[in-house]
Order: structure tokens, then sequence, then C-alpha cells
């Protein structure tokens, strides 16, 4: 990508992202408050974002709180029809120019990874096709979790799989600890998403 791309501002996100179609899965950790910068900068530049969130996502950010970043419906359940023709939500994967999880915690990566599509995120994200849509997925946990085997066993086997795998970063973590597995920064996020939409 140009060295001279800049995601945070605002006229050049818009040339890479605007009129995408774009899902964000949301897991269940803290650095689920970045995931709402990460949003709204995408919405604000005219892509077309669809969020989807595990019920321990939302003990951390409320939909409601991507329902307004977004403008559109916040999927929580693999229960909740929308759609109506669609019960198990294979259509928001149709048709999507690239698809993010974000914080994507260490569980979520042990279900991609065992093909377990048993929240809302995982599967729609079963549905997509890997050859045609880029998936990245930004771990975030602490040190010890980042690095258990079984972890980098996963990610591993993911990115064997197809799917891109963003950080993370090392610094101060909620468990009051410094370490490897801090989600990277949104600028961060945001960037490498435009490179792989660029990259189709």
């Amino acid at each position: 990508m140009s060295q001279a791309f800049n995601p945070l501002d605002p006229a050049a996100l818009r040339e890479r992202v605007g009129g995408r179609r774009i899902f964000v899965g949301v897991t269940g950790g803290i650095a689920a408050y970045k995931t709402c910068t990460i949003v709204s900068r995408l919405a604000q530049a005219g892509a077309e974002v669809t969020v989807a969130m595990t019920e321990a996502a939302t003990k951390f950010v409320g939909p409601i709180t991507f329902q307004a970043l977004s403008g559109r419906h916040v999927y929580t359940s693999t229960w909740e029809h929308v759609e109506s023709k669609d019960p198990q939500h294979v259509s928001l994967a149709t048709g999507l120019d690239a698809a993010l999880v974000a914080p994507c915690t260490m569980a979520c990566l042990g279900r991609l990874a065992g093909g377990i599509p048993e929240d809302v995120v995982t599967l729609i994200l079963s549905a997509v096709d890997l050859r045609k849509t880029p998936v990245l997925l930004v771990p975030a946990m602490n040190a010890q979790m980042w690095n258990q085997p079984a972890t980098q066993r996963n990610v591993r086997r993911l990115a064997e799989d197809g799917f891109h795998i963003v950080g993370p970063g090392e610094g101060w973590q909620a468990c009051r600890h410094v370490g490897a597995g801090r989600m990277s920064e949104p600028e961060q996020i945001v960037d490498a998403l435009c490179e792989h939409l660029a990259s189709r």
C-alpha cells in the first residue's frame, strides 16, 4: 500500500472504503471500546458496516453504541431473525468486501480454528469464502493467554486456512501487566483493512 496513505485522513479513507460492505465481529474483551472508533471511522467514510457481537462482548460495550455508530442493526444472537428468509444469517456473509473481528479473543480463535460456529460472529464467518473475501482477526488478550501453546497453534492454523492476523502489539494490559497480546490500535487496524481491500 502507498506509504502516503493516512488512515486518519477522512478523504483518503473514503476513497478506499466508500461503498464497501464490511462485517465487524466483536468478541468479549475490554479492548472492544477500540472497535467503536474503527466502526465510526469506516461508517463516516461511507462504508456499509454490519456489526455482530457475542454475548460476552455486550458486557463491555452495549449494542446500541454500535448501532448508533454504524447506522445499522447490530446482531447479538444466532436466534434473532431480522432477515425472515435467512434464519442463519448466511446472507450477511454474501457479497462482503471484507470482514474483521476485533477484539478476537482466545476463545474466538479456538472456535474458528476448530470450525465451531457456536455464536453469531463465528456463525456469520463460517459462511464467508476466504478465497474471495479477506477476513482479518485482531487478537486481544493478556500475555499469558497469548503465549499459550494452544493459542499459538490456533493462530498458525488460522493463517494457514487463509485468515489474516493483525497484531497483537505489546503494552499495558487490563490485568495490570505489560506484555504481548494488546490489541492493535484503531489506525493500524484500519490501515491493514485498507491494504487488503486494495489488493483484491
